[in-house]
């Protein structure tokens, strides 16, 4: 590839230094994704410049309509604080006809509501736990469908904001009382699944309309004793000392049931399509202990930190960081969105 013009997008709180020399480990995980994407696009050659932005969108369009960019490579994940306004952000691209990484914006829409993912994913067939949405100031009532244990999590926040041993819930008082939390703490309406016991897989996908799918990996629990619930946490995700404590890794999935893995690259490609995603995504999964599988999320534009979840599946699946990086930007690239048609 020839080198290009990339403005890297991202939360104004999060643009790297460009060298981490006299930096800590601890200091530089808020903005380690932000880094590992700047550093390896100028290593392969390409002319960078960093765009942090919280409330305005007015340096973008400076950079846009002066620097001329060959694409935006997206990693803002918020806009007024609101995670559900990234979609709005690569919308505001689109108007400027300009090419960007990542999702587009339908699909950010679709899979960051979960409750609509959940009910289209429903509709077109694919496995999903039994759920159910509690609206802010409505009167908490759970249905009959739904049988505990269950997971109580936010409708609309990402990262597993929100998510804590406690998110797990075995009779109605405890089910109303972390309702209510999301909806006081969180404030967001609050999602109710069906707890699915057993092992939880990612898959990564990459691509606009010829999908590839990444090997399966796994999220691994290998000090947490067996009475305590293997979910994803927030502590599980962000926190360092709670992960080393707790032996928390992700590594390639091992032991599965024959066609297992395959089942679950086709049924992420289905997801892929049904929520309109473009770029590049990680499906997750819980798969019980008679190996039925269940979508838990889809999640377009994950973290692409080295050695984090979708750069490591990658790399067993024979793609590098620098390629993957390669890809990413190709896929927006040639992205077809409206105003190109």
């Amino acid at each position: 590839m020839s080198p290009l013009r990339i403005v890297v997008l991202m939360h104004k709180d999060l643009v790297p230094p460009d060298t981490l020399d006299g930096v800590a480990e601890k200091e530089m995980m808020e903005w380690k994704t932000e880094f590992d994407v700047c550093d390896t696009l100028k290593i392969i050659g390409h002319d960078i410049r960093k765009i942090g932005v919280q409330d305005d969108l007015s340096l973008l369009r400076e950079e846009i309509v002066n620097w001329q960019p060959h694409v935006v490579f997206n990693l803002l994940e918020e806009f007024h604080s609101v995670s559900l306004y990234d979609q709005h952000v690569v919308g505001y691209l689109e108007l400027m006809k300009q090419s960007y990484t990542g999702c587009n914006p339908r699909g950010l829409l679709l899979a960051h509501d979960k409750y609509l993912c959940k009910q289209i994913l429903t509709y077109h067939r694919i496995p999903t736990p039994h759920f159910a949405v509690f609206p802010m100031g409505k009167k908490i009532r759970r249905p009959k469908r739904l049988q505990f244990p269950l997971l109580v999590k936010s409708a609309t926040e990402e990262a597993s904001f929100g998510i804590a041993q406690a998110s797990i819930v075995y009779n109605d008082e405890k089910l109303v009382e972390r309702i209510e939390f999301i909806h006081e703490q969180i404030k967001t309406d609050a999602l109710v699944e069906e707890y699915i016991e057993g092992r939880e897989f990612y898959v990564g996908v990459i691509g606009n309309q010829r999908l590839q799918t990444f090997p399966v990996w796994e999220l691994q629990f290998t000090k947490m004793p067996d009475d305590v619930p293997h979910i994803a946490t927030r502590k599980v995700k962000w926190d360092l000392a709670y992960q080393e404590r707790h032996g928390i890794e992700t590594n390639a999935a091992t032991d599965l049931a024959p066609g297992l893995a395959d089942k679950m690259g086709r049924i992420s490609k289905r997801i892929y399509r049904a929520l309109h995603l473009s770029g590049y995504a990680r499906m997750d999964f819980r798969v019980s202990k008679d190996n039925r599988i269940y979508v838990l999320e889809a999640n377009p534009n994950p973290n692409l930190s080295y050695g984090e979840d979708l750069a490591e599946s990658a790399e067993a699946g024979g793609v590098s960081y620098e390629e993957l990086m390669h890809r990413i930007v190709n896929h927006g690239l040639r992205y077809k969105a409206p105003w190109q048609f």
